[in-house]
């Protein structure tokens, strides 16, 4: 068996900023339904804008989320298809993919 520390250690970081559940849920969401802004998050959640919006920052330092903007908000939306794989994975999800 052949440790590649890099590697291992990606993979290792990409689980620790899946491993709330809130980041996990936002997560899902945005694979189930596309596109969204922090206030439709807030809705759902029952979370205030300031959590989601840290959790929103973490995903994307990651690399699991990309930011648009429209006029004065932000839409966020999954683009790590890694991510997609494990979500699908986790919650036993066939044909789910990037929206």
């Amino acid at each position: 068996m052949e440790f590649n520390e890099k590697l291992y250690t990606q993979k290792s970081d990409l689980l620790k900023v899946l491993a709330h559940p809130i980041r996990l849920c936002i997560v899902r969401g945005l694979l189930d339904h596309g596109s969204c802004n922090v206030s439709h998050m807030e809705g759902c959640l029952n979370v205030s804008q300031s959590a989601i919006s840290q959790h929103l920052a973490k995903l994307k330092s990651a690399g699991v989320l990309s930011v648009k903007r429209s006029g004065n908000t932000n839409y966020y939306e999954l683009v790590n298809p890694e991510v997609v794989r494990v979500i699908v994975c986790l919650f036993n999800e066939e044909g789910k993919e990037i929206a």
